[in-house]
């Protein structure tokens, strides 16, 4: 398990229409994590734009639109935080869907268990702190390639 350090710097936005299942999340999760609550999808993509967002974890079964299709809609402008979706039934086609189209790092059932749901998080941030560093170091390489081409041609032209 992370420190109680580095968990309060996970930012977790959790999607949910239903209230009690919302304070329930911030209730069990605000003294680990920052925790942004929305009650639907569009309430979601509206704190993405706003928000440095780590994990999404958002319920399947939702007014107009799914917990997958919300994911799903995300990729393009928000690549980077890592995928959740939380059901409590058992349909697998969802699941399917999740992997498949909403990219989804994780499948959680209802009701959750917080100890083993606090470790998934803990994980999926590794994931995403992984994912962040790789980016990172990709980008210094290609810029070190870019200097020593440069360097090699002007060594040519000498």
């Amino acid at each position: 398990m992370l420190s109680m350090e580095e968990e309060k710097t996970i930012n977790i936005l959790y999607v949910d229409d239903e209230s009690s299942n919302l304070n329930m999340f911030k209730a069990n999760f605000r003294m680990y994590y920052n925790i942004t609550l929305a009650k639907s999808a569009e309430e979601g993509k509206k704190v993405l734009a706003e928000q440095e967002i780590h994990i999404i974890i958002t319920d399947q079964r939702m007014p107009g639109e799914t917990g997958v299709e919300f994911l799903a809609s995300i990729i393009e402008t928000h690549p980077e935080p890592i995928r959740m979706l939380l059901t409590g039934y058992a349909d697998i086609e969802a699941v399917i869907d999740a992997v498949n189209k909403g990219k989804i790092y994780h499948y959680i059932s209802k009701p959750w268990e917080e100890q083993h749901l606090r470790v998934t998080i803990d994980k999926a941030y590794e994931v995403y702190s992984l994912r962040k560093h790789n980016k990172l170091l990709t980008e210094q390489l290609l810029k070190a390639n870019e200097q020593l081409e440069f360097l090699l041609r002007q060594n040519m032209l000498s």
